[in-house]
This record gives structure tokens, C-alpha cells and sequence, in this order.
């Protein structure tokens, strides 16, 4: 039964005894959660900000920075272009896995299976053992009534989890920040996946996207989510006050506004899936990138602990 998220009060934190070990291994390395100590949870990252780097660089960068794999996109301007998934994608997973790294999720542009490349997207990752794609991002259109809009995309999910089906892996919807962007109230997306009646269409839910929309509220928005849930996003903000008036600025984890309390809350609830990090704040030269993103990693694996 999930545990309400009802206590995020520095002291329920303190008080918390950790006992359980998280399933995200499973995802991994296919190691039982009753294996793996706390302080051990396997992390990966968006690979946006290297995705210049080929199969071998970025091996060594995961492997330099301390992940144990990446979340890799696989989208027009990608990492991997869509129409090279097929010769592409195996060369990453070899020069991973020789490193004992993985690639447990792949970011598509799949906002309809109809688009080109999008069956032969979902294949490639079905074919290498990659059992979670992201979907693309959807904007409503002011000309159309967003509950006609919901309906609309909620079939277009229910064809996306049809072909998810039959291939045994499943397509995630993630939440973003933004006036008009489908997932970002939560509910609309909850309403739109329920719709879609898939046991194969869930959630990637991003945390710091749910606290800039949610604000207090965040905690109502991360439990709709949980029947649903595929994986989790982690990134920081703060706001600040600009001449266009107030905006979240992007930040190392740890400085912002991002409750530290929802990574035990996924422990309590015992989340097994795959927990990345994302970066959107200026990262600099390479020396300054190694340098914040092992500081969000150690951030990260403190909360875990």
C-alpha cells in the first residue's frame, strides 16, 4: 500500500529509518533489491548535454562521472538519429556494457505511432532489452478546447501502448513546466493515460517540472502519478525575480526548491524503477560539467542514504 505523502517535515526525515533496498537494480544488472545496499543504488543521467560524445566517450564519461548507465535520445538532433537506431544504438550498448554500464531508457519524439520511424524506434529498444521509452512532449493549441485536445492525445496513447504491447515494453509521458504544455497540470496526463486503458503507457515523472507547477501541492501531483509511475526525473530550480517578473532558474540539486523528502518517499513506496538525473542549468566547459554533475550525483546518493 503506498504511504501517504501527507509528512515532509524535517523531522519525519530525520526520524526515518531506512530498511528497505529500492528494485532499480533490477532495471540494471538484474540484481534482487534484497542484494543491493542503500548506499549502492544504481543512478543514470540524461545524456543531453555529452550526447556529442560517440559510444566509447561516452562510456568513459558515465563511467568517470559514477552512473551506472544513461537515458539516451534516440530524436531528430539526438544522440542517435531515429532512422539510425538500428546500426547505432548496438554500438552504445556494447561500449556500455563493457563498462558494466546500461541504457534502461530511451527518449523518442513518438507523440503518435504513425510518425516516421516510430515503430522502428520501439523495435530497436524492444530488440536490445530497453524496456522504457520516453515520449515526446505535446503543446495544446489554442483553436481547440483542451478537453477535446486530452481525448485526442489519450488515443494516440492507447496506439502507442497497442505496439508497446506486443513488443513487452512500456512508453512513459513526461510531466513539463510550461503554459501550454500537456502533462504539466499532472491531472490532464493522469486523465489522458487512464483513458488510454494500456498497462503499457505510464508516467516518467520529473520532479523539479512537478514543483515549479505544483508548489506546495507537489505531493497531491507525485501520488496520482504512482499507479502509473515508470521512472523519475531529478533536477533542482529556484526562482527569481526578472524585468518579465518571477521564473525558475535551473541549479545544482541540493540548492533549490525540490524536496529532498520524495526520494524516501519512493523508497517507502518501494519504486523499482529507474531513477535519472537531468541537468538544464549551464553546465560550462567539460572540467566545469564532470565538476556539477558529480556534485548533483553525490547530492543524489545522500538523499538515498
Amino acid at each position: 500500500m503506498n504511504t501517504p505523502l501527507s509528512n515532509f517535515e524535517l523531522k519525519s526525515r530525520r526520524d526515518f529509518i531506512y530498511t528497505s533496498a529500492l528494485a532499480l537494480s533490477a532495471i540494471v544488472s538484474g540484481v534482487k533489491a534484497s542484494d543491493v545496499s542503500s548506499v549502492d543504488k544504481p543512478i543514470i543521467a540524461f545524456s543531453k548535454p555529452f550526447q556529442h560524445l560517440g559510444p566509447e566517450d561516452t562510456a568513459a564519461f558515465v563511467e568517470n562521472i559514477g552512473w551506472n548507465g544513461i537515458e539516451c535520445p534516440v530524436r531528430s538532433k539526438g544522440q542517435i538519429e531515429p532512422e539510425r537506431v538500428f546500426d547505432d544504438l548496438p554500438r552504445y550498448i556494447d561500449a556500455l556494457n563493457r563498462r558494466s554500464l546500461s541504457i534502461p531508457i530511451l527518449v523518442s519524439d513518438i507523440t503518435d505511432i504513425h510518425q516516421p520511424h516510430a515503430e522502428q524506434v520501439l523495435r530497436a529498444a524492444s530488440q536490445a532489452g530497453i524496456k522504457i521509452i520516453r515520449l515526446g512532449a505535446t503543446r495544446y493549441v489554442s483553436d481547440k478546447s483542451i478537453e477535446d485536445q486530452v481525448s485526442e492525445i489519450s488515443k494516440k496513447l492507447k496506439d502507442i501502448g497497442d505496439a508497446c504491447a506486443e513488443l513487452k515494453i512500456k512508453a512513459g509521458v513526461e510531466n513539463h513546466e510550461g503554459a501550454t504544455m500537456f502533462a504539466a497540470p499532472i491531472w490532464d496526463a493522469y486523465n489522458a493515460i487512464k483513458g488510454a486503458q494500456s498497462k503499457n503507457i505510464g508516467f516518467c515523472f520529473d520532479i523539479g517540472h512537478a514543483t515549479i507547477e505544483g508548489g506546495v501541492s507537489w505531493p497531491t501531483q507525485a501520488r496520482i502519478v504512482e499507479p502509473y509511475l515508470l521512472s523519475v526525473y531529478v533536477k533542482d530550480f529556484t526562482w527569481i525575480k526578472g524585468p518579465k517578473g518571477w521564473k525558475p532558474k535551473w541549479c545544482n540539486l541540493g540548492d533549490g526548491m525540490v524536496d529532498k523528502g520524495y526520494v524516501k518517499h519512493l523508497q517507502q513506496i518501494g519504486f523499482n524503477g529507474p531513477l535519472c538525473q537531468h541537468h538544464e542549468y549551464a553546465l560550462g566547459d567539460q572540467e566545469s560539467m564532470i565538476k556539477h554533475m558529480k556534485h548533483d550525483l553525490k547530492v543524489l546518493r545522500a538523499w538515498l542514504t
